[in-house]
């Protein structure tokens, strides 16, 4: 299992607050690419941003390997998921939750954790992520609970998929609560106004 390399906030969680987010980067980037949007989380919520446990070879990671016709390694999104559990249970204790955040690849990765161990995820934010094509061992359980999920992406983005936008449609309506944000323009990227919107979500599922 692949020990994650992290970069920390300053404020730890406590006993009385033991819910951290965790940034969850994109294919071929790296555990700084996100902490910037640290920024945009509630006011005293604790962060860790992960590397991804497959090496580049130019300084990036990636949580999984793509093939070129979009292919998706199963067995490889398992072992990535386990080692972000693992991280979590070594870093932050067995009875933490966390608050996912990921973009692209590790939009997937939010997901990922949501749908094996639901009771410890609150409110995953998936930024121009997708879902797999294989279920996970929680589905049902989310389809009989529907936990709130915000997906925002671009009209523009070149780079998740026609199917793979369907695919992450169908299985967010039918296992989660959804809050989809569409942005005119955006490609494969992140805005202020988008994350001015995860702001106001995890401020009110926080809150809740």
């Amino acid at each position: 299992m692949s020990t994650l390399r992290s970069v920390l906030s300053p404020v730890p969680p406590t006993s009385e607050s033991p819910t951290v987010a965790v940034l969850l980067h994109g294919f071929g980037s790296h555990e700084h690419d996100l902490a910037g949007l640290a920024g945009w989380l509630p006011t005293g919520l604790p962060w860790a941003s992960l590397r991804a446990p497959l090496e580049m070879g130019y300084g990036g990671a990636a949580w999984f390997p793509l093939s070129p016709d979009g292919g998706m390694d199963q067995a490889a999104i398992a072992a990535a998921t386990d080692a972000v559990w693992a991280w979590v249970d070594a870093h932050l204790g067995a009875d933490a939750r966390i608050v996912p955040v990921g973009f692209s690849q590790g939009g997937l990765m939010a997901l990922q954790l949501l749908r094996t161990r639901p009771a410890r995820v609150l409110a995953p934010v998936v930024l121009a992520g997708f879902v797999p094509h294989e279920g996970q061992a929680a589905d049902e359980v989310l389809a009989a609970s529907r936990p709130a999920v915000f997906w925002g992406r671009g009209d523009a983005d070149p780079v998740i998929w026609p199917d793979a936008i369907a695919r992450t449609r169908g299985f967010l309506d039918s296992h989660a609560t959804v809050e989809a944000h569409v942005y005119p323009g955006l490609g494969h990227s992140i805005t202020e106004e988008e994350m001015e919107d995860v702001r106001t979500f995890l401020g009110a599922q926080l809150r809740g």
